[in-house]
């Protein structure tokens, strides 16, 4: 597959895909990379990489496949910071949450060295950092990969099986099918749960206790999403500001008919909402999305 891959960024996503390959044992030699280095001193405590360099551009050099694993917002200078040093023939590829934006930075600085496949691993906890890393963090979850529609099949395949070791689905399609799917699947629902929050902490100091000791579990599972990495999620809600608009302006559609709904206590409208929607999760299982055991499978 490859032989040798750079990990640039090493955070929740890049330290689960070191750690991933590791336990596959499909890579011959994984570098690391990462500006931070509060960060760096993890990954060497915690034997996170075959090699640590401190600097991005020497980091890439003899690399099969570099993989940019931080932030949107750092993707630009990190690409800038590298550009020259890729191998030739190497695949770049990233885990970036919105697409769209990486096309144009892509085809901006267009790289001539290395072959471009933008790749977004649909996989993620509440927690952040190199500590979080999970190996099975990707089994049996999707990875789209957006690539141009010139770009060389094999080197697409290549990709696809880099994913796919780790337990990982593949999935390709066009940046912009990408990024309207996930404002609804992914990014909605953050904005919601960072709502639902900010809703429940406007309350009086007293009120606001009593609804955290009495959390039931539908506050508990927001606050859950709502603790997810706050920088890359301010990238996400930039980046991809014109679908998540949409997206929320339909949820306030659908919002404003519930509340009719309620308050003209229209029992019939409200059993519809509430008998589709115990649906649309009977279909969520059936994709393999989550289990059908209860509260999640929690113990």
């Amino acid at each position: 597959m490859f032989d040798q891959v750079s990990i640039i960024g090493c955070g929740l996503i890049g330290s689960s895909i070191f750690k991933g390959l590791k336990k596959a044992g499909s890579i011959k030699k994984i570098i690391t990379y990462d500006k931070d280095k509060a960060v760096t001193e993890i990954i060497k405590k915690d034997k996170l990489s075959d090699e640590i360099f401190n600097n991005a551009g020497e980091a890439v050099k003899n690399s099969d496949l570099v993989i940019i694993a931080t932030p949107i917002s750092s993707f630009e200078s990190v690409l800038n910071s590298i550009k020259n040093n890729l191998k030739a023939g190497s695949i770049l590829t990233d885990t970036c949450s919105v697409k769209t934006g990486v096309g144009k930075i892509l085809k901006k600085i267009n790289l001539k060295n290395s072959i471009c496949i933008p790749g977004h691993p649909v996989a993620g906890i509440e927690n952040s950092g190199p500590k979080a890393g999970i190996p099975d963090l990707f089994k049996n979850r999707w990875t789209i990969l957006t690539p141009n529609k010139n770009i060389d099949e094999k080197a697409i395949k290549k990709v696809s099986k880099f994913w796919e070791s780790m337990g990982s689905k593949v999935k390709i399609m066009s940046d912009e099918d990408h990024d309207k799917i996930l404002s609804f699947s992914s990014h909605l629902p953050h904005a919601i749960a960072y709502n639902i929050v900010q809703t429940s902490m406007s309350n009086e100091q007293e009120t606001k206790e009593d609804i955290i000791r009495y959390s039931a579990g539908g506050l508990r599972d927001f606050t859950r999403i709502a603790a997810s990495d706050p920088t890359m999620w301010r990238d996400i809600f930039i980046d991809n500001s014109t679908l998540i608009i949409k997206a929320i302006d339909k949820f306030i559609k659908n919002l404003d008919e519930f509340k009719k709904a309620i308050l003209e206590k229209d029992s019939k409208k409200l059993l519809e909402i509430f008998e589709k929607s115990k649906d649309f999760r009977k279909s969520v299982i059936k994709a393999g999305q989550d289990t059908d055991k209860p509260d999640f499978g929690r113990k």
